[in-house]
C-alpha cells in the first residue's frame, strides 16, 4: 500500500502572517478588523497586517477549509450586521497546532545551541 505524498510529507511551514491569523481565530470567532487588532495587540505592534494581506489570507484559508464564515453573530448592540465573522475549523486548529509544534522544536534546537537563554516565565 503506497501512501499519498500529502500524507507522508510534513506540512509546509505557514507564513508568519497566516499563522498570526490562525492564532487570532484560535481564541474566538472574529471579524476582519478584530483580527487585525488582535494581531497588533498580541505582538505589541511589531506585526501589523494590511487589509489586503488579511483578506488574501482569509480567502486562502477559506478555500483550504481551515476557516469558515461563522453563521452566528455576537449580540452586541451597535454591531455592524454586514461584518463577516470567521471561525477556525478542526483542520485549521490541527494546522495551527502543527505549526506551533514546529516552531517549538526550532526554539528547543536554538536553546540547545545556546542561541537563546533559559525559559522565561509565562
Amino acid at each position: 500500500m503506497t501512501r499519498n505524498s500529502k500524507e507522508s510529507a510534513p506540512p509546509a511551514p505557514l507564513s508568519p502572517a497566516t499563522f498570526h491569523v490562525l492564532l487570532a481565530l484560535a481564541g474566538e470567532d472574529l471579524h476582519g478588523y478584530a483580527i487585525l487588532k488582535e494581531v497588533e495587540q498580541r505582538t505589541g505592534g511589531s506585526v501589523t497586517l494590511s487589509t489586503g494581506t488579511l483578506y488574501g489570507i482569509l480567502k486562502r484559508l477559506l478555500a483550504d477549509g481551515l476557516i469558515i464564515e461563522s453563521r452566528s453573530r455576537p449580540s452586541a448592540r451597535g454591531e455592524d450586521e454586514r461584518r463577516r465573522y470567521y471561525r477556525l475549523t478542526p483542520s485549521g486548529r490541527e494546522v495551527a497546532s502543527a505549526e506551533a509544534e514546529r516552531m517549538d522544536q526550532l526554539v528547543t534546537d536554538a536553546r540547545a545551541r545556546r542561541l537563546l537563554g533559559k525559559l522565561r516565565p509565562a
